[in-house]
């Protein structure tokens, strides 16, 4: 008999996929489609927005495994629609521009007073490094405190890679969305930020990630003596 309740999907990274539908596509819409010769800026927006709330449901139901991240991110699209759809004033837009990095960043930091800091989670994983020879070498050579100092240290630089897309964000909303909410050249403004926000925050924060990863890789090197080959997770299939 067939199982009744198969296992969900194994999610694969696709993020050319996730670059259009979330990026590229919805910034197309809200700067050549907002005329009310086209879709109109309400129903550009809306269409704009739906595209990664859409993808990101999609993923959900896929792969069956919420997100935080993934969850705070419809959350902040859904309030940028609200902004354009009540129509008001643009400071709230970088406000939420700049809260939701900045709740990230917050929220890395409480987690190292709990018993799951968020830098176990987003990279000190078992999808991305062999935490378990790891952790055995590191209690063969009683380095276990050390490594934790140094894990905190790099949670410390992964809350401020939040921090400085916080920071960003709010200049950019200042910057480039200057018209009210609600008219064909705020939709056109929201769409420019969002490919602007590409090349001038998430590829410098990826950037920092990887300086991040790259400094887990050295400590771990270091105090353990494992090649890279043993250190970072071997990927099945």
């Amino acid at each position: 008999m067939s199982d009744a309740n198969p296992a969900p999907a194994q999610h694969k990274p696709r993020p050319l996929i996730d670059l259009l539908v979330s990026i590229i596509i919805p910034s197309i819409i809200l700067m050549k489609l907002s005329g009310e010769a086209q879709l109109g800026a309400a129903n550009a927006l809306i269409l704009a927005l739906a595209l990664p709330i859409g993808w990101g449901v999609f993923e959900l139901v896929q792969y069956r495994k919420f997100n935080f991240i993934a969850a705070l991110g419809v959350v902040s699209v859904l309030l940028t629609g609200g902004i354009g759809l009540l129509q008001l004033d643009n400071k709230w837009l970088a406000i939420k521009e700049a809260a939701v990095p900045g709740v990230l960043g917050l929220a890395v930091l409480i987690s190292t007073r709990t018993r799951y800091p968020l830098i176990r989670t987003m990279l000190y994983n078992e999808k991305v490094i062999n935490v378990a020879l790891v952790q055995e070498r590191l209690q063969e050579r009683g380095l276990v405190d050390i490594f934790n100092l140094r894990l905190l240290r790099a949670t410390y630089f992964l809350a401020g890679t939040f921090f400085f897309s916080s920071a960003m964000n709010y200049i950019l909303a200042k910057w480039i969305v200057t018209s009210p909410a609600g008219t064909e050249a705020f939709n056109e403004q929201l769409g420019q930020m969002t490919l602007v926000s590409y090349p001038m925050i998430a590829i410098p924060s990826m950037v920092m990630m990887m300086g991040i990863l790259f400094y887990l890789w050295r400590t771990i090197h270091g105090l353990t003596g494992l090649a890279m080959e043993e250190i970072m997770a071997q990927q099945k299939g």
